[in-house]
């Protein structure tokens, strides 16, 4: 804990860096996610082929598939990103289309006969009531990219991965630890967080 005691502006920095990227990459992913979802609920037969496509890239190894991006963005920040919007889709998509299902019919018939158009609909009726999953699923998500996020330091992108790549090249446990101890406080201050919020929307609805 010496090093990490005596090396707290580095890690703050590298905290801050790791964080632009985790929100970076979770920002594209809703955007695409959305916008699959979007198309699986106009086109229910699409459902098959975007689910599958997504959960293909899930288990493709991450540092192959950094490898692919890099390729064809070179190293930094972006490559990183792009596969951490990747790797979202697997939790987004189906948790939004999930949550979105699962708002009765019997409210949508409400909003319906009092004249909503589809995007009153949309913005008034449905995304309110399923918000608790469409968070539980932001949630899931953004504690898997934080982990990933890490790669970012293997490719020049900064955040916390860059003392963990550099502790295990030196075989520098307190070094690997400064990197790896920060890593896991996001997560679970992440998870904690996106938790509370969960709660507050589900008490909003029962209420």
């Amino acid at each position: 804990m010496s090093y990490l005691s005596g090396h707290m502006g580095e890690i703050g920095a590298l905290t801050l860096q790791h964080l632009a990227l985790t929100l970076a990459g979770l920002a594209l992913g809703l955007a695409v996610a959305a916008l699959l979802a979007w198309l699986v609920m106009r086109v229910p037969q699409s459902g098959t082929p975007v689910f599958a496509s997504a959960g293909v890239i899930y288990t493709i190894p991450s540092l192959a598939l950094l490898a692919v991006a890099v390729r064809y963005l070179g190293l930094g920040f972006w490559p990183v990103v792009l596969i951490l919007a990747a790797y979202a889709q697997f939790i987004l998509v189906r948790g939004i289309v999930t949550a979105l299902r699962e708002v009765p019919e019997a409210q949508l018939d409400a909003a319906r006969g009092l004249g909503m158009s589809a995007t009153q609909e949309l913005w008034r009726v449905r995304l309110p009531l399923a918000a608790p999953v469409l968070l539980g699923s932001i949630r899931l998500a953004t504690v898997a990219l934080i982990a990933i996020a890490t790669l970012g330091g293997y490719v020049g992108a900064g955040g916390l991965g860059s003392e963990i790549f550099l502790g295990l090249q030196r075989q520098y446990l307190a070094q690997t630890l400064a990197g790896s101890i920060p890593v896991a406080a996001l997560a679970v201050i992440a998870d904690a967080a996106l938790r509370t919020a969960e709660r507050i929307a589900m008490r909003r609805i029962s209420g």
